[in-house]
């Protein structure tokens, strides 16, 4: 790994000092050191579970590119009135539900998939069956698709289960990986049966797969993907609505495909609209803005330089102000590159003007910074031509570049996610929201910073220009960092990018 001395003179004698370390919460992962768990621990000791639970077991290989995209059920009646359903089969979609359903389908109407797999409970099969319309293609039910397990917790309401259960509702609350019910463990169980799932999916000659589930097993379904481990349920959020799209790409040696999780959480509602994430209120919030597009028409590695924005670019950062007009903005952190400074300029104007424009009685004040960290094009300079040619809009393409590159980008990213956080400590307000604005290549890593991934994961994710990731902090700066969701463009109107489909044109997707 590049040190942050070398990485330093490589940016032109910057001056970089590394952040004072705090307690993480998770174990930093390395793809390298993962290996599988067999069996739930027996003694008090080994009840902490490992993150590397069922994380290196590696995927069968694929012909061809492969699109799954998840939606989550939408509101049954169970969820109207508050109860634990886990896997039970006693609730049905509200009226509610039904014309989120049928949002869904409008939300997905253009997209061409080959096959549909679903839960077989009724909430999720209904809504598959909203989805999929009449498309003539039998949909297939899978009980491993089934939601997560919870035995005596099934039908109570939440307030019964907390009387009732008592320590082991507090449990499930806060510590849910090692959450034991009836001699079992749910969320072990539910990471082994998505697992399963992925199996028999990648095996299925199809090249775009509709999968509609749940909650925490399409939780659970993104984590194993990408080879988290448990520790991570209920970071990476699924909402009524949510749709996530995940990029299976072959090796040419046949192995485990590559795997990029393309977006998390699209929902037809704003992202940025509630207070609270799973269920907990939050006051600390990080938004994530991509730069708006640019001049640079092929949108090559090697062109990230200091471009100014095209008129999309220009459209795209409009749209983005509207949507974060209903929240006061409390920061603006941007990278010193134009297209980021013009980004956050059109940001911070809308903002200003709240009340012109009837979303506040007072006028706002944003403070606006720049920060070298955040600027991610000098780090690609020094690459060789192989990489620098590669299109940033194509899928998993971080996979492909040199160690020294990666090495250098993580350990910078990591000044500006500390800067980020320590934004988020002031506490003279009451709700804190801090807008970041850069490269989708300084937020892929700025996510990983808040996932705790080596920088061996940077492949796991992609982003788009003009897209936002919401992150929030319901236990405050120091506590774990909830995804809300990964780039978000539904914003963008008719100017979005299409839920299922590539931004890259390309017969293998």
């Amino acid at each position: 790994m590049i040190s942050l001395a070398n990485a330093s003179l490589l940016l032109h004698g910057r001056d970089h000092h590394l952040p004072t370390k705090r307690r993480s919460p998770f174990t930093v992962r390395s793809s390298s050191s993962l290996q599988e768990i067999d069996k739930s621990p027996t003694t008090a000791e080994d009840s902490k579970l490992r993150s590397e639970l069922c994380a290196s077991v590696p995927f069968p290989p694929i012909k061809a590119a492969k699109r799954v995209v998840l939606v989550r059920h939408r509101q049954s009646t169970w969820n109207e009135e508050g109860r634990i359903q886990g896997s039970s089969n006693f609730s049905v979609l509200t009226k509610k539900g039904e014309a989120q359903a049928e949002t869904s389908r409008q939300m997905l109407i253009d997209d061409s998939f080959d096959i549909c797999f679903s839960s077989p409970l009724i909430r999720s099969k209904r809504t598959a069956e909203i989805i999929w319309g009449t498309r003539e293609d039998e949909i297939i039910t899978d009980s491993d698709l089934r939601e997560i397990d919870l035995y005596s917790f099934q039908g109570l309401l939440k307030h019964e289960g907390k009387a009732k259960f008592g320590p082991a509702f507090r449990q499930w609350q806060v510590d849910a990986a090692n959450f034991n019910i009836d001699g079992h463990y749910p969320v072990r169980e539910l990471w082994g049966r998505a697992r399963n799932c992925w199996t028999k999916i990648l095996a299925h000659e199809s090249k775009s797969v509709l999968v509609v589930a749940h909650n925490a097993v399409n939780q659970a379904l993104v984590a194993t993907a990408i080879g988290l481990g448990t520790e991570y349920f209920r970071i990476l959020l699924q909402s009524n609505c949510g749709v996530s799209v995940l990029d299976f790409i072959p090796r040419a040696d046949g192995g485990s495909p590559r795997i990029c999780l393309n977006r998390l959480n699209q929902t037809p509602g704003s992202p940025v609209a509630t207070g609270s994430s799973a269920g907990r209120r939050t006051s600390r919030r990080i938004i994530l803005v991509c730069q708006g597009s640019t001049q640079d028409s092929e949108a090559t590695v090697s062109k990230l330089g200091d471009q100014q924005m095209n008129i999309l670019g220009v459209i795209q950062a409009q749209k983005t102000a509207e949507l974060l007009l209903d929240l006061k903005v409390s920061t603006i952190i941007s990278s010193p590159n134009n297209a980021c400074a013009q980004t956050a300029t059109i940001i911070s104007q809308v903002q200003e003007a709240a009340d012109c424009l009837g979303a506040d009685c007072v006028p706002r004040y944003v403070e606006m910074k720049n920060i070298p960290d955040l600027d991610v094009a000098e780090i690609f300079q020094p690459s060789t031509k192989d990489t620098t040619d590669v299109s940033y809009l194509r899928p998993g393409w971080l996979n492909g570049l040199d160690d020294r590159v990666t090495s250098t980008l993580r350990e910078l990213s990591g000044q500006a996610w500390h800067s980020l956080l320590t934004e988020l400590s002031d506490e003279s307000e009451e709700e804190k929201i801090v807008v970041a604005v850069a490269h989708p290549v300084a937020h892929i890593a700025l996510i990983g910073h808040c996932l705790n991934l080596t920088e061996e994961w940077l492949g796991s994710f992609h982003l788009d220009a003009g897209s936002i990731s919401v992150v929030d902090f319901p236990d405050g700066r120091t506590g774990r960092g909830i995804i809300r969701c990964i780039n978000y463009t539904a914003h963008l109107g008719r100017w979005s990018i299409p839920i299922t489909r590539s931004t890259v044109d390309d017969d293998s997707f």
